[in-house]
């Protein structure tokens, strides 16, 4: 969960009190910077007194961590410099945390992995005290469910439920945390066998804009659990952990397939036909990427995991291979749920990205295909270091649930797409330019339609795009939940 808050009277009944001390030891707030500088940091901030009302850990500038700790996973963002950073070590310290930012009218910024597309959990713009629940990275398993804090990281989930032979599906990023990852709908490498991270979630602990903790389920709280189950995070709350249904650890088959570029129409007219409507076990992702690390032509690859018997993964290729010239390329492994998982998580190392998507409805025609890959072909001359477009296959699960069952309104969607631009320390617009302006030549092929974990702030009519028909009961929730409109990260509902 990721975004800014600002000001808000909070209702009676809030969680975490804090303490009637003196203003001894407390510091002035710094003068924010001209560029983030927001007339409610003008004054004193008793930063002191939220120390001493909190278990977790209070970080401001000039202290020692304040340096690492007010980092997100994306270097563009390095130059935020929040107001403070609240690690927080409970659900208490989060009621307390807005509670504190209600008083003396300080904006908050939610972080859950640090993985904003955008940045809303940088806190600098406006500069605002940052709620981090990263340190709620608790995971239990009690048979078949697992509760987990909302800052766990990914790799960390997999190896508390992974070596319990249990198995969720998520996302493959080893750093993104659970929150952000499940609160926008949740897609990953087992989605079309196991459903959306969201669909796992059984229950919530969330503290609303009223400072109350809750939970949500479907019996308790139906309206908050339905929305916070697709409708993104900064909205309607803070939820600090989740109860999930786990299934059994599945053996893996994985294949790595590459095909030389000038195969890639008929590559991508043979995928978006076959992948969607595969077997539920199996899902695949393609992409084409060029850029400085692709020199000569761009790549054309495709990544599927399988799990069904091993046996049977050659069948199931072939009604793609069928349609298509041999790869030149093929690697296949067979593995255990963690260990699979550990391979899809890469090294987490910190890289500069741009980024934008859509949610792909309709198969192309020979002009979208043309189009697709003309901006592929550009990204050769465009001085990034990669870029390019990923096609994540949706269907299986995924549309056992009807678009309505909760927020996540894609169900009958074909795939999800992200474009991705990384590009060398310094200015991202050449990024920006890129993937905007691939995601501007799909509209005429694929609408607006998005998806929320990969959020844009330019996208044009967001909530249509992300959440189409949903986008009307989203906002009366809102209105239930938070109505004087505590929670203003921008895109909200």
């Amino acid at each position: 969960m990721t975004g800014w808050t600002r000001r808000a009277v909070l209702g009676a009944g809030a969680v975490g009190a804090l303490s009637a001390c003196s203003s001894d030891g407390d510091r002035p707030s710094p003068s924010p910077t001209p560029s983030g500088s927001s007339p409610t940091t003008s004054g004193k901030i008793r930063w002191g007194r939220l120390e001493r009302s909190v278990r977790g850990t209070l970080t401001r500038p000039g202290d020692p961590a304040y340096d690492q700790v007010r980092l997100l996973q994306n270097p563009r963002y390095d130059g935020e410099h929040p107001l403070a950073v609240l690690s927080v070590a409970s659900e208490q310290d989060v009621a307390t945390g807005l509670i504190f930012a209600r008083d003396h009218d300080v904006p908050v910024a939610l972080r859950s992995g640090g993985h904003s597309y955008p940045g809303w959990s940088g806190g600098g713009s406006p500069r605002a005290l940052v709620l981090d629940c990263r340190p709620l990275d608790q995971v239990q398993l009690d048979g078949a469910t697992a509760t987990v804090g909302a800052g766990a990281a990914l790799a960390h989930v997999y190896e508390e439920i992974g070596r319990r032979g249990r198995a969720i599906a998520a996302g493959s990023c080893a750093t993104v945390g659970i929150a952000g990852l499940t609160l926008g709908g949740g897609v990953g490498v087992l989605t079309r066998a196991l459903g959306l991270a969201c669909d796992a979630v059984t229950s919530m602990r969330v503290v609303t804009a009223d400072g109350k903790l809750r939970t949500a389920t479907a019996d308790e709280e139906p309206d908050l659990f339905w929305a916070l189950r697709g409708g993104g995070g900064g909205h309607l709350g803070m939820v600090t952990s989740f109860v999930l249904d786990t299934v059994a650890a599945p053996t893996i088959s994985s294949t790595f397939l590459s095909w030389p570029f000038p195969a890639a129409a008929q590559v991508v007219e043979a995928w978006q036909q076959w992948a969607p409507t595969a077997d539920d076990r199996l899902w695949s992702t393609l992409k084409m990427l060029g850029g400085a690390t692709h020199p000569g032509e761009p790549t054309l690859l495709l990544s599927g995991t399988w799990t069904g018997p091993t046996a049977e993964l050659d069948g199931q290729l072939a009604g793609l291979l069928d349609h298509v010239p041999s790869p030149s390329v093929r690697s296949d492994h067979v593995r255990g749920y963690l260990e699979a998982m550990q391979a899809y998580a890469g090294s987490g190392e910190r890289e500069s990205l741009a980024a934008t998507s859509h949610v792909m409805y309709d198969a192309l025609d020979d002009d979208g295909i043309a189009d697709l890959l003309d901006q592929v072909r550009a990204a050769q001359s465009s001085g990034l270091k990669e870029a390019g477009i990923s096609m994540d296959a949706l269907g299986g699960k995924v549309a056992d649930l009807a678009p309505a069952d909760t927020a996540f309104v894609h169900r009958r969607a074909l795939a999800t797409v992200q474009y991705t631009a990384t590009f060398p320390p310094g200015s991202p617009r050449s990024a920006d330019d890129y993937v905007r302006g691939f995601r501007a030549a799909m509209l005429p092929h694929w609408g607006n339609h998005a998806y929320v974990n990969y959020a844009d702030p330019t996208i044009e009519d967001y909530l249509t795009a992300y959440f189409g028909a949903n986008a009307d009961r989203l906002t009366r929730v809102r209105g239930q939940y938070d109505p004087d409109g505590f929670f203003t990260q921008p895109q909200g509902f």
